[in-house]
């Protein structure tokens, strides 16, 4: 399927100046909207066009936007002040594309990878009914006991981060090295010059870190519909802090998938074959949960509930656990869903 890539400018309420850009295909309408919540340091245009051109050529109209700082966005390279910022930001963004007459029948998808994974579960907690579900891809919801830093140490830096908020001065290993298992694109991605490189600065560290523990604190008000999937061998975020999203997460839709030998970036720096593996678990997820809805966004017609959802049954990788209701559902979302989108 041919794709259409575009791309524009828009002012956060903050007069930032942020870059966005879609993905839509060419040979009929999308049948349902991805929005692209990006990792940190991380941008759309670039490290993000292979997730786009793949689910916008499985037909999905697909959305992104580069956080303040990040990207083509404005801003103070990698600086973030505040992280309800960025929510706001996309937000504001996302629901815009939405309220598009030719989008108001369409089903809605939040895709997060590692840091937007916590943009995107914001994004949820902020309007619980309005999301039809989400893609987590290594998310960051949760601090692991391996990482955690000492109270003391945070406290100490929690006093002078208004004194030298933006200085780099927060340790880290070599992000790339530790994410990207493939060296062809671990090159790549370290050459693009849009992603941030350096060390963190400290008051971003600190949003970060506080955003995870208040996630952590959380992670039984999810709600929706989800899919998250980790690499076993990821150390750049913990697989167990997927494993607890899926055990304490509240929805009754809900599936898990652990990639063996696989690294951080499931989706930009496996090898070609595990790239589509993943893919292909990650549309059928979508394919299985998308829907038309009537233009007042109220229910359709009922269909029959498949007795088994299956997720990527011919890649190598481990057993999928899966959770669904069981009750019917239909064309347009779960039974009793209201006017506004419950996942409930």
């Amino acid at each position: 399927m041919d794709v259409e890539y575009q791309e524009e400018y828009i002012r956060s309420s903050r007069g930032v100046q942020l870059f966005t850009c879609r993905w839509l295909p060419l040979s009929s309408p999308p049948k349902a909207l991805v929005f692209l919540c990006h990792g940190y340091g991380m941008e759309c245009s670039g490290f993000m066009k292979g997730c786009g051109t793949r689910l916008a050529t499985a037909g999905y109209g697909v959305h992104g936007i580069d956080y303040e700082g990040h990207g083509r966005s404005m801003g103070a390279r990698c600086y973030i002040k505040k992280f309800d910022h960025i929510v706001a930001d996309c937000d504001r963004f996302f629901k815009s594309i939405c309220e598009l007459e030719e989008n108001r029948t369409k089903s809605r998808f939040l895709y997060g990878e590692s840091m937007g994974g916590a943009v995107a579960l914001l994004l949820h907690r902020k309007d619980p009914t309005f999301w039809d579900g989400a893609v987590l891809v290594a998310p960051m919801c949760k601090i692991s006991e391996k990482v955690k830093p000492h109270p003391v140490v945070v406290n100490l830096l929690t006093r002078v981060e208004e004194i030298i908020p933006k200085w780099k001065i927060v340790p880290t290993k070599d992000v790339i090295d530790s994410a990207f298992k493939d060296p062809i694109k671990r090159e790549e991605i370290r050459s693009n010059k849009l992603i941030y490189q350096d060390k963190p600065r400290l008051k971003t560290a600190l949003e970060l870190l506080r955003t995870s523990m208040d996630l952590e604190d959380s992670l039984s008000k999810v709600k929706l519909p989800f899919f998250v999937l980790h690499g076993e061998a990821d150390t750049v975020t913990d697989p167990e802090v997927s494993r607890a999203l899926y055990e304490r997460a509240g929805s009754s839709d809900k599936t898990i998938k652990l990639y063996p030998g696989m690294w951080h970036g499931l989706t930009a720096g496996e090898p070609d074959d595990n790239v589509e593996a993943v893919f292909a678990d990650i549309v059928a997820w979508l394919d299985q949960h998308s829907c038309r809805w009537t233009h007042d966004r109220t229910r359709c017609p009922e269909k029959p509930e498949p007795d088994i959802i299956t997720i990527g049954s011919d890649s190598p990788t481990s057993p999928v656990k899966t959770r669904r209701p069981r009750h019917r559902v239909f064309l347009c979302g779960w039974k009793g869903r209201t006017q506004h989108h419950s996942a409930m």
